[in-house]
């Protein structure tokens, strides 16, 4: 009896552990399985994680574009300073696009939605972030508000705020207001971003050793646009021949104005075979739009519409800008648009234009300070190009018969024009590479420096 008593005890005993041990083994495999449906795992990397769904992701291979543009595989996801190249990733099943897999890429990590097969295969591109991606990125607000007729200056605080509007080469992004985050420090120098050009290139204006908005520092010297000036050839950022007999002989873009002289000069002491040449466009050209205005845009009754010799001749800015009565407009209509391609100055190295310039230097439009806030015939002390100076742009007002103008900044803040042998302010325009990368914030404590 006691044996078998003793014998009972042990089959209870086992029953126990049996039992123990099945609700372990059931366990494991309910925790395995409930892994497997799981919605998101995650495997973690070097620099960063890719989130995916267990068992369904075979494979990622992962490409980097390095300084010569090429893409070059790597190990790791980048956590910073690139971007996911959304038209170059991909996910294939059994070597076929999958165009229902959704790729998304943010903080230096991966999510991949819409994984249902076994034996996906992905592929992630990434691409360094652009000033271009960082400027957007800082001005989340994007506005046509300022494209078309545009009645007044823009004196309000738009910081935040980008505008757009379509140029020769694409969709340009460009600042107006009052604003203090488009600052950049390059070469030694601080500069305002204008805009971003249509081709991604960013186009901006000398601002001096420093911060300051205001006073001559914001330019390298006053001079005369052209220090002659009776003849239709000096409305030119370059010209031709004086006293001719065509239009073509007068703008042949053979002799540099007073003006282009003085830029060439700095850019060849100051940027010419420093590290910060590598960073210039010499792609994006400066339009110096001297096509003729059409009939009936003037108040002459003897506007001849030549532009040669001593003809009375008004060119195309002016009709965007002032009345047939010779008066400012109530709506002015400026254009990133340079009409004809003898009219562009771009460098030899550029696939547009008229490749006359020796540096890849110019001078602001008056169309862009249309844009950036100013007004023909109003002032604005108030937008980030009112500098309390004169300067000069590089857009044609009109050859009167005896003196020729060009279209400048006045000391208020306004559009205004000035005869060619006038004293006026000199501030340097160039245009960064479309794949230069920033760092900093934009403001004029932290200004965006190329990296």
């Amino acid at each position: 009896m006691e044996f078998e008593v003793l014998k009972r005890s042990h089959l209870k005993r086992n029953i126990i552990i049996g039992v123990i041990v099945v609700c372990v083994i059931s366990a494991c495999i309910l925790n395995f399985t409930q892994a497997k449906y799981r919605e998101i795992q995650s495997i973690p990397l070097i620099n960063g994680t890719i989130h995916y769904t267990p068992y369904d992701l075979n494979l990622v291979a992962i490409y980097q574009e390095n300084a010569t543009g090429e893409y070059v595989e790597i190990d790791t996801v980048p956590t910073s300073g690139y971007t996911l190249n959304e038209s170059e990733s991909y996910c294939e099943i059994n070597d076929t696009k999958d165009n229902t897999i959704t790729i998304e890429y943010q903080d230096g990590k991966v999510n991949f939605l819409g994984l249902t097969k076994k034996g996906t295969k992905c592929y992630l591109y990434f691409d360094e972030y652009q000033a271009k991606d960082i400027i957007l990125a800082n001005n989340p607000t994007v506005s046509d508000a300022r494209d078309g007729a545009i009645t007044g200056a823009l004196t309000t605080n738009t910081t935040g705020t980008i505008y757009t509007k379509q140029d020769d080469d694409g969709t340009s992004y460009f600042f107006a207001g009052n604003i203090n985050n488009n600052w950049v420090h390059f070469a030694g120098y601080y500069w305002r971003i204008i805009r971003i050009n249509g081709d991604g290139s960013i186009r901006m204006i000398y601002n001096g050793t420093s911060t300051s908005g205001t006073g001559k520092g914001t330019q390298i010297q006053t001079s005369a646009y052209n220090s002659s000036y009776n003849d239709n050839a000096y409305v030119g950022y370059m010209y031709g021949s004086t006293e001719a007999s065509s239009y073509s002989e007068t703008h042949a873009n053979t002799t540099n104005s007073t003006i282009k002289g003085i830029l060439d000069n700095w850019y060849r002491d100051h940027i010419e075979n420093t590290e910060y040449e590598n960073s210039i466009s010499t792609e994006a050209g400066f339009c110096n739009d001297r096509k003729v205005a059409s009939s009936n845009e003037t108040w002459w009754a003897d506007d001849t519409k030549r532009g040669y010799g001593t003809n009375k001749t008004a060119y195309a800015p002016y009709s965007r800008f002032l009345t047939t009565r010779n008066s400012w407009a109530f709506t002015q209509t400026p254009t990133l648009n340079c009409s004809q391609s003898n009219d562009l100055f771009t460098t030899s190295e550029s696939s547009k234009g008229n490749k006359k310039l020796t540096y890849p230097i110019g001078l602001i439009t008056a169309d862009e300070v249309v844009l950036a806030g100013g007004f023909g015939g109003s002032n604005n002390t108030s937008y980030y190009l009112y500098t309390g100076q004169h300067y000069w742009t590089m857009s044609p007002r009109y050859f009167n018969g005896y003196y020729a103008y060009v279209f400048a900044v006045h000391s208020d803040g306004s559009l205004d024009y000035w005869n060619v042998n006038s004293g006026s302010g000199v501030r340097p325009v160039i245009n960064l590479k479309a794949d230069v990368s920033f760092t900093g914030e934009g403001t004029a404590s932290n200004p965006y420096e190329v990296a």
